[in-house]
């Protein structure tokens, strides 16, 4: 018990930093969970990874201007963000380009601007900062941003959350209701904003979006509603940040990479064995539709 004991929980009750990085790790994938989820019933899977690109040109600009200050590169990258979002949006509205295309456009353009600003002042160590965040080096100031973004995300959710689900189902009907359409959507891109400048700081902006999306594309596996898939990606979220924390702690590997490696396990598992088009559930019906056939043909 005490081996056990050791293995699971002590890291995170002898070490503060630990404490602080499952703190700021679980409170990032309470509010990215959710939003992964929609974007994966929206069809938008890749525009996370787009935004996540977009807001480095902020965090670059606010690096240049005021070094490692945290409140000056949340500040860049939440402009950033909105002004990618906004562009990619209106070249979609007024030219035959569709918006994954527009957002992919802007999101090459953005990442190879980022690097490039961030290169011209910091060094390697620098530019891995913001590429691959430092989940282990969390301070109370991080922490406090984290939360306090994670928390307005899921507060915004819930008052946006049945426009969301409608526009997901019929967004043609929705668009008609006095562009109620337009202001939800609007709206969620700011969370993904808001939830994707938060996370740079735990994950860094190249790994923030797998704590997004792996857990949301997991919890289609095992439930149907959407309340339930943004509940199960919540957790799978949490549980992906505590098993990549634990090896990273264990066998001294860097902890960005392990937690997304951990949620990438887990989607696998869920891949395999999901009841909810697993692939393990989908080769048993498969073979007893064919045994049904063939019992019915024998009879004949």
């Amino acid at each position: 018990m005490s081996e056990l004991w050791h293995y699971l929980a002590q890291p995170f009750f002898e070490y503060s930093f630990m404490l602080r990085a499952l703190a700021g790790s679980f409170a990032l994938a309470a509010a990215a969970g959710p939003l992964g989820v929609f974007l994966v019933l929206r069809r938008m899977s890749l525009m996370g990874d787009a935004m996540a690109h977009a807001i480095l040109p902020g965090v670059a600009v606010g690096f240049l201007t005021a070094g490692l200050s945290l409140g000056a590169m949340a500040l860049g990258g939440v402009i950033t963000g909105i002004v990618v979002a906004l562009l990619a949006g209106l070249v979609a509205r007024i030219t035959p380009l569709r918006e994954d295309a527009s957002f992919a456009a802007f999101y090459l353009v953005s990442l190879g601007l980022g690097v490039l600003l961030v290169s011209i002042r910091g060094s390697n160590m620098d530019l891995l900062h913001v590429l691959f965040g430092t989940v282990l080096g969390l301070d109370d100031d991080s922490l406090l941003l984290v939360t306090g973004a994670s928390t307005l995300s899921l507060l915004v959710l819930a008052v946006i959350y049945r426009p969301l689900v409608m526009e997901c189902l019929d967004p043609i009907f929705l668009r008609t209701q006095r562009g109620g359409g337009s202001l939800a959507h609007m709206g969620f891109l700011l969370l993904l904003v808001i939830t994707l400048v938060a996370g740079f700081q735990v994950l860094g902006t190249l790994m923030v979006v797998g704590i997004m999306m792996l857990p949301a594309a997991s919890a289609r596996f095992w439930v149907h509603s959407v309340a339930s898939q943004m509940s199960v990606s919540g957790a799978l979220g949490m549980l992906s940040a505590y098993v990549g924390l634990l090896l990273s702690y264990h066998y001294d590997l860097p902890a960005s990479p392990a937690i997304i490696l951990a949620a990438g396990l887990f989607y696998f598992l869920s891949l395999g064995f999901g009841p909810h088009g697993g692939l393990y559930r989908t080769i048993l019906a498969m073979k007893s539709r064919r045994r049904r056939l063939t019992s019915i043909l024998e009879q004949d």
